[in-house]
């Protein structure tokens, strides 16, 4: 959906060390979407998704993701499959960067940290689908 000024909406989830912010701008051509948290919220990685119809199943979207993720960072983990589900929900281009750390974080904060990245992620796609910015083109979100 084209519009002459851009959206911006936010959303969190999770507390504390393990919470998660997010802002996500509707260009009107493309969304960009920012997730960062935990004890040092920080651009650790950026997802490209690019939605396209599947081949196999008429008015289905699907998408592909390419990441660049910062050396000795692992956010791009996160990274790639936020921006496919972006891309694939809304059938737009979607740049999704993601920095999320906690120090020393045990394999449940980990998992943690990254759930409350995709609850961050679901509502801002909510609120941007109530302020009516975006298109639910696929059942395959």
């Amino acid at each position: 959906m084209a519009t002459d000024k851009p959206s911006v909406v936010t959303a969190s989830a999770g507390a504390g060390r393990l919470g998660v912010q997010g802002v996500l701008i509707a260009t009107g051509d493309g969304l960009v979407v920012s997730l960062a948290g935990g004890e040092r919220p920080h651009v650790g990685a950026v997802g490209v998704g690019v939605p396209y119809a599947s081949p196999r199943h008429p008015g289905e979207t699907r998408a592909s993701a390419s990441v660049l993720a910062l050396t000795a960072h692992r956010d791009d983990e996160v990274a790639r499959p936020l921006a496919e589900l972006v891309a694939r929900r809304t059938g737009q281009v979607a740049v999704v960067t993601v920095g999320l750390h906690v120090d020393d974080a045990a394999p449940e904060e980990i998992a943690a940290l990254t759930e409350n990245a995709r609850q961050a992620l679901e509502e801002l796609l909510a609120r941007l689908e109530a302020a009516g910015d975006a298109r639910s083109r696929s059942a395959g979100g």
